[in-house]
């Protein structure tokens, strides 16, 4: 059986503190049981503060300010939200870097209600300058993304989520990857919505491009990709949280764009994924709907 991006994490992790003195890790109760081993084998490197997610990255920054290579982790609204205003101070104000590592992504844990529920996540983080932000659709692109990460010293917020496309890309950091070429229409899918996409788009005549770093905004590609006069954007967070750098990367090559996404709404359903996702819009039915209603609104020139 595969293991989930969240197992991947906790191995990987493990095995980087195992053989480089710089790794560090700092949880916030969340993990521990994941990172066990670890936590005993390094207590002076893999540090659990407790339910105190804003100590989680102050003691980062400090660690980081220290020569330490921080990996900081938690479910996405603890590990975001919660210490946000440290995530601008302690890291981006003094700047410093760290891997801050997610999991639960918009809407995982719905069985725990709202408050483990963040779809507002990359939004958010998106307000703060110098971030590098991961969103891998699949486990080995996780593991990938995480490694890369590691080796540098920037600010990175890797999501990881339940849920998984069925087959890992030859993705690039910082680059999409062009999934297939059409001249209907570009979509952009976001992460573990690439199969969805697929799906509702098998027979269109559509450019799908994939998207696994959501920033910095790979422009380039989306500009020598470009087909149609349409662009759509399938995120698996918050509706049109890349409209605005699909928007500058276009800036003089007029284009509509469509965003399909989670609705900026106050959630107060519980259940899994997949019902969140049809409720969304986000299965390849939805998906598929609104990108047709999309198309069929293209003016024709």
């Amino acid at each position: 059986m595969t293991a989930t991006m969240r197992e991947r994490f906790y191995e990987t992790a493990t095995e980087l503190v195992d053989r480089e003195e710089r790794m560090a890790v700092v949880l916030a109760d969340i993990g521990s049981s994941g990172m066990s081993r670890a936590l005993q084998a390094h207590p002076d490197r893999v540090i659990n503060v407790g339910i105190r997610e804003q100590l989680m990255i102050g003691v980062a920054s400090g660690l980081a300010l220290t020569g330490f290579r921080p990996i900081v982790h938690s479910f996405a609204p603890f590990a975001v939200e919660r210490p946000f205003e440290m995530l601008k101070l302690d890291l981006g104000h003094v700047d410093v870097g760290a891997i801050v590592v997610s999991v639960g992504g918009s809407y995982d844990t719905a069985v725990y209600g709202r408050t483990h529920e963040a779809p507002e996540d990359v939004a958010l983080l998106s307000t703060l300058p110098g971030w590098r932000i991961y969103v891998p659709g699949h486990p080995a692109e996780a593991d990938q993304l995480f490694r890369v990460a590691a080796m540098g010293d920037d600010r990175v917020y890797l999501r990881l989520s339940e849920q998984s496309n069925r087959l890992a890309r030859p993705i690039r950091p910082g680059r999409l990857y062009v999934e297939r070429h059409g001249t209907e229409a570009t979509i952009i899918a976001a992460g573990p919505l690439l199969d969805a996409t697929l799906e509702a788009t098998a027979d269109m005549d559509v450019t799908v491009l994939y998207m696994t770093t959501a920033r910095p905004f790979d422009g380039d590609t989306l500009r020598g990709s470009l087909a149609g006069e349409l662009v759509v954007l399938v995120e698996p967070y918050q509706t049109g949280t890349s409209s605005a750098e699909v928007a500058a990367a276009l800036a003089d090559v007029p284009r509509r764009i469509a965003a399909i996404g989670v609705p900026n709404a106050e959630h107060r359903k519980y259940g899994t994924w997949q019902e969140h996702n049809a409720a969304h819009g986000l299965d390849a039915g939805g998906i598929r709907a609104r990108i047709l209603r999309a198309l069929a609104a293209v003016p024709v020139l």
